[in-house]
């Protein structure tokens, strides 16, 4: 069973990601931050990050480019879920090393598609 990792600072929305998924068959950890998210990566490694963009102490770009360039870690797939929808957000997401970019908010169809082609891939 494949792990994710759900980085968040709303409760509400990690709760209904986590719905989503598990009734998917995955597995859930979650995060509030990227620094909380940082330790649970390195104590285990989850298969897929799914982390919004606006967080306290260590946002999600930033958390995307510390998994991206530390070697023990940077072939977990990355996918941003932000409210942030601008072509330019979308562009500095991926430019930070993101697999993929869903903006909230978004069809549950849409998310599962989305974190399973990342995890066959």
């Amino acid at each position: 069973m494949s792990t994710v990792l759900i980085v968040d600072d709303s409760q509400t929305l990690r709760q209904m990601l986590s719905e989503i998924l598990q009734t998917s068959g995955l597995k859930v950890v979650e995060a509030t931050n990227g620094v909380e998210a940082k330790e649970k990566i390195q104590l285990k490694a989850p298969d897929l990050v799914i982390t919004d963009l606006i967080m306290p102490q260590m946002n999600g770009y930033e958390l995307c480019r510390w998994i991206k360039n530390d070697p023990t870690v940077q072939n977990i797939p990355v996918l941003i879920c932000s409210t942030k929808s601008e072509e330019f957000d979308r562009y500095w997401g991926m430019k930070q090393g993101a697999d993929a970019y869903i903006t909230k908010p978004f069809h549950p169809g849409d998310l599962v598609k989305a974190v399973r082609q990342l995890l066959s891939s």
